[in-house]
């Protein structure tokens, strides 16, 4: 699984103590979101993609 969260940055946006499995769990729900951005490219015959995928 690649590292799509920056660990520091979380607290530059929650004001709450964070747990240390917190940056894993979000790269899990990105990594699923990047994944049926991309098939719903493929679907529409693009190679591409966008904002609206997500």
């Amino acid at each position: 699984m690649a590292e799509l969260i920056i660990k520091s940055k979380i607290k530059d946006v929650v004001k709450l103590r964070v747990a240390a499995n917190l940056a894993e769990q979000l790269n899990k729900k990105i990594e699923e979101i990047l994944k049926k951005a991309e098939e719903r490219a493929k679907a529409n015959h693009r190679t591409t993609i966008l904002a609206q995928d997500i």
